[in-house]
């Protein structure tokens, strides 16, 4: 099964997880789940993906830029703003990226 999930300090307001979950079934995407994944310190991370196979994460506050040090790889724009909300798992490495630089820029 591949595992998606969110990581952040406080997750009580995210929609995320309810978004995925049904954006799976209307997609027809099978084995896929999406959990948060609430976390006090970002130092907790590394035990999170020692525990987990993960095939991305999406990153929300304040881990944003405090998530960078932890990462393999960045894309142009997560380098450009310095801030990550995505991570994609491939080929044993981490990648960052930022999903919201367009909206931004």
């Amino acid at each position: 099964m591949k595992q998606y999930g969110l990581i952040g300090k406080t997750l009580d307001h995210s929609f995320s997880k309810s978004y995925f979950e049904n954006k799976f079934i209307t997609e027809h995407i099978q084995n896929a789940s999406y959990s948060n994944f609430p976390l006090e310190s970002i130092e907790e991370f590394k035990l999170l993906i020692k525990k987990k196979t993960f095939s991305g994460l999406n990153i929300t506050i304040p881990y944003k830029t405090s998530i960078i040090p932890f990462l393999d790889e960045l894309s142009d724009e997560a380098k450009s703003i310095s801030a990550v909300n995505t991570i994609h798992f491939k080929n044993d490495k981490l990648i960052g990226y930022n999903t919201d630089y367009h909206r931004l820029s």
